[in-house]
């Protein structure tokens, strides 16, 4: 398994996070890892996407109250 969740997903930016999960995505298409391993990659990868999206609705939020500062 290739994948090494050594980095808290927390700490991670949306690149960092992204680019990890698509690493969790390809590993689990290949299907060539255990049952054990799938299920670990699974839930790092769904820990990764909430992170991705984390990111993406903050960026949009600030983005949200730069057009309302703007129109004031």
């Amino acid at each position: 398994m290739a994948v090494k969740p050594a980095t808290e997903v927390a700490d991670l930016t949306y690149e960092q996070a992204r680019d990890e999960l698509i690493t969790v995505v390809n590993e689990l298409e290949q299907g060539s890892s255990t049952l054990e391993q799938s299920l670990a990659l699974w839930e790092r990868g769904e820990a990764l996407a909430k992170r991705c999206e984390e990111w993406l609705l903050g960026a949009k939020a600030r983005l949200d109250a730069a057009r309302g500062n703007i129109s004031q």
